[in-house]
């Protein structure tokens, strides 16, 4: 099915319909209600968006505290082509409306976790699906459409169908999906769908862009420029709402890392760190760190793994993490450099992210090629 997005033709539309760039309100005293066709007004650290963009029919959401409600949705898209809107709540920036929460786009390189939360209310009797979206670009856009869209389908009604075909199944993020991919005449779209409905989770939204990289959808180098949560409705839809939403992006340095939901998890091992004074009695060392190491996504062949590193009493000024990989291989690491892609391989901290505080966690990742099931690891602070 050959479907458009919201964001890949909003601009083109509006002008060519006389209207503006999107609007953007005072962050609401109470509940605000739009119908403006591209309307938006803040919500906290988000965005609040109508957008209804496949038709000419009335749609108003109303906001909330965190998140909004559909209150009039009068559209009708055919079941084999295109909604008739996007409504959603989003961080990051869309068509040069930006967020406080993220006023600029990430590199891909630099986020260490992205932990978010979203809840949801469903209704019966319309067809929509309940989309999370997750927009990728090798640069740091602000407008227009980006390369790649990640969407994840916490539930569908009615006879409709992600763009492209299914590739296969996936486990991300401890859920097993039905992947499809494909592209819609304007970008690459890669979408995970839920055999059964999913009202409320709390995941780490990295862990489905780290699985899109190796797909060869996007690169390490990339930028995420938003995360949105809402509902792409054919028909009906009122009453479908946003009841809750949560979302930050954590840098790859101390603190944030980590946050993945896993498959198996295997070794923990604890180590000095070198040096320390010779003779007389040890001249305060290097400290201690540990390294953790999960499977956070796997499929045929290959696997995301992740590892956490964490000081021990003390700080530390840098961390070298022992590997041996069995029978996998290395792709492509992030948040650090290895030594090499097979065997056993060292990986030593990137320049942001090596000096953690006494009991401050980091974490390094990567693309593998094998199970993943028999990597160990161990740490060595510097």
């Amino acid at each position: 099915m050959t479907r458009l997005r919201a964001t890949a033709i909003t601009t083109a539309v509006a002008t060519a319909m006389g209207f503006g760039t999107l609007v953007l309100a005072a962050a609401p005293a109470s509940a605000a209600t739009i119908c403006e066709q591209y309307g938006s007004t803040r919500v906290g650290d988000y965005i609040v968006q109508n957008n209804r963009w496949g038709t000419s029919a009335t749609q108003c959401i109303e906001t909330t505290g965190s998140g909004f409600r559909i209150t009039q949705q009068d559209g009708v898209g055919s079941t084999s082509g295109a909604p008739v809107s996007y409504p959603s709540i989003f961080l990051g920036c869309h068509y040069t409306n930006c967020s406080s929460g993220m006023p600029s786009p990430r590199q891909i390189s630099g986020i260490g976790s992205i932990p978010t939360s979203i809840g949801y209310t469903f209704v019966s009797g319309a067809t929509y699906n309940a989309s999370f979206d997750i927009w990728l670009d090798s640069t740091p856009k602000t407008d227009g459409v980006n390369q790649t869209e990640i969407m994840i389908w916490f539930n569908r009604q009615g006879s409709i169908q992600p763009i492209g075909s299914p590739v296969g199944n996936a486990n991300v993020a401890g859920r097993d999906w039905t992947v499809w991919q494909g592209n819609n005449g304007g970008n690459d779209v890669v979408s995970y769908v839920s055999s059964s409905p999913i009202s409320s989770w709390s995941f780490d939204t990295l862990a489905f862009i780290r699985d899109t990289i190796s797909r060869g959808r996007a690169t390490n180098s990339w930028y995420l420029t938003s995360i949105q949560a809402g509902f792409e409705p054919w028909s009906g839809g009122v009453g479908l709402a946003v009841n809750s939403f949560s979302a930050s992006v954590n840098g790859g340095g101390g603190g944030g890392g980590g946050g993945y939901t896993t498959t198996r998890t295997t070794t923990t091992t604890t180590s000095s760190g070198g040096g320390g004074g010779g003779g007389g009695g040890g001249g305060g060392g290097a400290g201690s760190c540990s390294a953790s190491y999960s499977v956070g996504s796997s499929w045929g062949g290959g696997f995301v793994g992740n590892v956490n590193v964490t000081a021990g009493g003390s700080a530390i000024n840098g961390w070298r993490v022992t590997m041996n990989l069995g029978g996998a291989s290395i792709n492509n690491l992030w948040n650090g450099t290895a030594s090499g892609n097979s065997g056993t391989v060292t990986v030593t901290n990137a320049g942001y992210n090596g000096r953690l505080n006494a009991g401050q966690t980091t974490s390094f990742g990567f693309v593998g090629n094998g199970s993943g099931s028999g990597v160990s690891v161990s740490c060595t602070a510097l």
